[in-house]
């Protein structure tokens, strides 16, 4: 994926990872839009910033994405990364009974999202010259934590998508994996202070330092993701599932 010069439609763009992105992708000489659904927060990452145009879209309006995508190409022909970021993460008591409602919003938003998106766009991107999709997973797809199941199974679900995906479109599209840790953000309540999670700045100046690289790597992986990508590979999944458990059991304990 080239550094600069591109036009860039990331989703998720009104706060956390997506904000930061958005802001050092423009920084770096791209156009970038950024969508979700809440307009004032995306106008906020938009602020003080020509190259970074605002788009209200909710990728779970299945009804009127098309047509939303379909004015954003018009808008924008140049369209050619597309960054499928958009995320919600809700704790789930998986030992009773519940209400799914959570895990059907984290289904249609983190999984069904994406999916639908790409392929909106598709047809555009594999007509376009350095055209590029980045999924944005979590380093939870390959080392679950208990306390997020339907998260990390949608990232799980999301990773082998990608796969499969970067098979398809190889030669005409790039497509990337871009995996983060835990990360200060307001993913979930108190996440933004979190000890041990890495703070936002730092997570996006080496997600960006790992873009410059040439070839860009089918992953971008921090430091701080390794031990979870790496867990099965080095015979430490059990170990690396026991901690998170650990970490779950805690966060359970003070949630609803």
């Amino acid at each position: 994926m080239k550094t600069s010069g591109n036009t860039i439609l990331l989703t998720g763009g009104g706060s956390g990872i997506g904000r930061a992105l958005a802001q050092r992708w423009h920084d770096a000489g791209n156009l970038v839009i950024v969508a979700g659904r809440r307009l004032e927060a995306l106008e906020e990452t938009a602020s003080g910033r020509d190259n970074i145009h605002v788009e209200q879209l909710d990728v779970d309006d299945v009804a009127g994405l098309e047509a939303n995508i379909a004015a954003i190409i018009a808008r924008h022909p140049d369209l050619n990364v597309l960054v499928n970021n958009a995320g919600i993460m809700r704790f789930e008591h998986l030992d009773r009974g519940r209400d799914l409602a959570d895990a059907e919003a984290m289904i249609a938003t983190n999984l069904l999202g994406p999916i639908r998106l790409t392929d909106s766009l598709v047809g555009h991107l594999a007509g376009q010259a350095d055209a590029a999709i980045i999924n944005v997973t979590s380093g939870l797809a390959f080392v679950p934590l208990m306390a997020t199941p339907t998260y990390s199974a949608t990232k799980a679900a999301i990773h082998s998508y990608t796969l499969s995906l970067r098979e398809a479109l190889r030669g005409r599209v790039e497509v990337i994996e871009l995996a983060p840790p835990g990360v200060q953000t307001d993913l979930t309540p108190g996440q933004s202070t979190r000890p041990g999670y890495q703070p936002l700045d730092d997570f996006a100046d080496e997600v960006m330092a790992l873009f410059a690289r040439q070839p860009t790597p089918e992953e971008i992986l921090v430091n701080n993701v390794l031990p979870l990508r790496q867990a099965e590979q080095k015979g430490k999944l059990g170990e690396a599932l026991a901690m998170l458990t650990e970490h779950s059991r805690a966060a359970l304990a003070g949630s609803h």
